[in-house]
C-alpha cells in the first residue's frame, strides 16, 4: 500500500515538472531581437511595447533593439524610452547594420536602453529638437520660420526663440537625466542637444556614450554578458553569452500603422475618403466609391489622430474641400479659389511639430490642391453645360423633334416620332411627304407643323 503511494506521488511530481507555468533550472532562455528602421513614430511605439510584452511573457534573457533611425516625434520617442525605463527585461540597444544610424530620437533612446552598443561603421547625435510645425520649405529652398538653428545667444539656447529655448532645455534635461541613470555621458548628450553634435562607434566608445562596439549580434551578446544592470528599479547580472537569438518580426498591423501614420499619407486618405462618399451621394448606388471612401476615410482619420496635429490646419483643410465642393454644383469662382487657399494653408500648418519622416511635402499638397480645384473646375463645366442644354425627357424635350407622316387627313393624322407612332395634328395644310416637326405636346397629342415654316425647323 504504502509502494503504491510513493509510485502516485512520483508520478505527480513528474506532471506538475512537465506543465509547471515557471522554467525549470536547466531550460534555456533565448534573447528576442527587434529591429526599428525608419522614422520614430506611432508604429515604431507600438512595435517596441509589443516585443516588449513577448519578452515579459516568455522570461527572455533580453531584449536587443536594433536602431537605424533618422529620428522621429517626440511624443513617440518619449512613449519608448517609458516602456524601456519601465521593462522588466533588460533592452540591449544596438545600432546597426554597418552604416545605420542613431539620430535625433534614437540618440535618446539609446541613451535610455540598459546596455548601449554601436556596429562598426555607424553613428549617433544630431539631437537637437527641430522646430515647431509651419509652413514646409520650397523645393530646393531652406525653410524659414525662424531663427538658424546654429544661431545661439550668450547661454548657447536658440537666439530669438523662446519656445525653441523651452524644449532645447526639455530635451537637455531629459538625455541628462537618462546619463545618469546609466552611466553616461551627460556632457556630450548636451552637445548633441545644443550643437547637433555627432559621434562614430569608436569615439562613441572613447567618449564613454555607449558600453563597447560589437560588429555582430553573437560579440553583442559575449560583450554584454557578465554585466551588471538596473532593471526597474533591481541589480540584474546579465547571462547572455552564447544565448540563441530569435528575432521578433512587426506584424501586418505595425505595418499598415507605418503607412498610414505618415502626415502625406493621411491627407490622400482623407481626400480619396471625402470625394468617394460625394461620389456615392451624388450617384446613389454605386456602392463602391462610397465603401472605399468611408475605410479611407477613416484610416486616414484615425492617423491624423495618431499625430501630434494642429487642430486649425485640419479645419482649414476640411473647410477647402467645403467651398471646392459648393464651387463645383454653384460655380462662383470666388469659393473656388478660397477652397484652394485654405486647403493649401491647412495642409502646411497640419503637422503642429514636425520631425524626420514627419514633415508635410509641396510634393503632395501642391498636386493634391491641383487635383482637388480641377475636379470642381470639371464638375462645375459640366453642370453649367447641362444647364444650358435642352430638356432631355418630358414634354419640353419632344419640341423640334422631327417626324415622318405616316397617314394624314384634314388637320390630323397619325406620325412617326422617335420611333413612335403618334396622333398628331396641325394649324397649318400639311400634305403627305411633308417634312414636320413637333412644337407641342397635349394629352398625347402632337402638335405639328412643315420644317420648312418658322426659320428652317431650328429647336425653340
Amino acid at each position: 500500500m504504502s509502494f503504491a503511494r510513493v509510485a502516485l506521488l512520483a508520478v505527480a511530481l513528474v506532471v506538475a515538472a512537465v506543465v509547471s507555468p515557471f522554467p525549470s533550472a536547466g531550460s534555456e532562455r533565448v534573447a528576442l531581437s527587434v529591429a526599428i528602421d525608419g522614422a520614430i513614430g506611432p508604429a515604431s511605439t507600438r512595435q517596441l511595447e509589443e516585443a516588449l510584452d513577448v519578452a515579459t511573457k516568455r522570461d527572455a534573457a533580453v531584449l536587443i533593439l536594433k536602431l537605424d533611425t533618422p529620428g522621429g516625434l517626440v511624443t513617440s520617442m518619449r512613449e519608448m524610452i517609458a516602456d524601456i525605463l519601465a521593462s522588466p527585461v533588460p533592452v540591449i540597444g544596438y545600432v546597426a547594420p554597418a552604416g545605420g544610424h542613431a539620430a535625433s530620437a534614437g540618440t535618446y533612446i539609446l541613451y535610455a536602453t540598459h546596455v548601449a552598443a554601436m556596429a562598426p561603421g555607424t553613428n549617433l547625435g544630431a539631437a537637437t529638437p527641430v522646430e515647431m510645425g509651419g509652413l514646409p520649405s520650397l523645393p530646393g529652398g531652406e525653410k524659414d520660420n525662424g531663427p538658424a538653428k546654429d544661431q545661439k545667444d550668450a547661454n548657447g539656447r536658440p537666439a530669438g526663440d523662446a519656445m525653441m529655448a523651452k524644449v532645447t532645455n526639455d530635451a537637455v534635461a531629459l538625455i541628462r537625466s537618462l546619463a545618469e541613470l546609466r552611466g553616461r555621458n551627460g556632457d556630450w548628450g548636451e552637445k548633441a542637444v545644443r550643437e547637433a553634435a555627432s559621434l562614430s562607434a569608436n569615439a562613441a566608445l572613447q567618449e564613454h556614450v555607449i558600453d563597447f562596439v560589437a560588429r555582430d549580434t553573437t560579440e553583442l551578446l559575449q560583450q554584454a554578458d557578465g554585466r551588471t544592470v538596473d532593471v526597474a528599479g533591481r541589480k540584474v547580472l546579465l547571462a547572455t553569452k552564447g544565448l540563441p537569438v530569435e528575432t521578433l518580426e512587426p506584424g501586418w498591423f505595425i505595418r499598415l500603422l507605418a503607412v498610414i501614420t505618415d502626415p502625406n499619407t493621411a491627407v490622400i486618405l482623407m481626400l480619396v475618403g471625402v470625394y468617394g462618399i460625394i461620389f456615392e451621394f451624388t450617384s446613389p448606388g454605386a456602392v463602391a466609391p462610397g465603401v472605399v471612401g468611408t475605410i479611407c476615410l477613416v484610416l486616414g482619420l484615425y492617423a491624423l489622430d495618431l499625430l501630434p496635429i494642429n487642430y486649425t490646419g485640419l479645419a482649414l483643410m476640411l473647410l477647402g474641400i467645403t467651398f471646392l465642393v459648393i464651387e463645383a454644383f454653384n460655380p462662383t469662382v470666388v469659393l473656388g479659389l478660397s477652397g484652394v487657399i485654405a486647403f493649401l494653408f491647412g495642409a502646411a500648418m497640419l503637422m503642429r511639430v514636425e520631425g524626420p519622416g514627419f514633415a508635410m511635402s509641396w510634393a503632395v499638397i501642391g498636386p493634391a490642391a491641383a487635383l482637388t480645384l480641377g475636379l470642381a473646375l470639371l464638375t462645375g463645366t459640366y453642370v453649367w453645360a447641362v444647364r444650358r442644354n435642352p430638356p432631355r425627357v418630358g414634354g419640353e424635350a419632344m419640341r423640334g423633334v422631327p417626324a415622318e407622316i405616316l397617314d394624314w387627313q384634314g388637320g390630323e393624322g397619325h406620325v412617326l416620332a422617335l420611333g413612335e407612332r403618334w396622333r398628331a395634328k396641325a394649324d397649318e395644310p400639311i400634305a403627305a411627304g411633308d417634312s414636320v416637326e413637333v412644337t407641342d405636346i397635349s394629352d398625347l397629342v402632337l402638335t405639328v407643323r412643315r420644317r420648312d415654316a418658322g426659320g428652317n425647323g431650328a429647336k425653340q
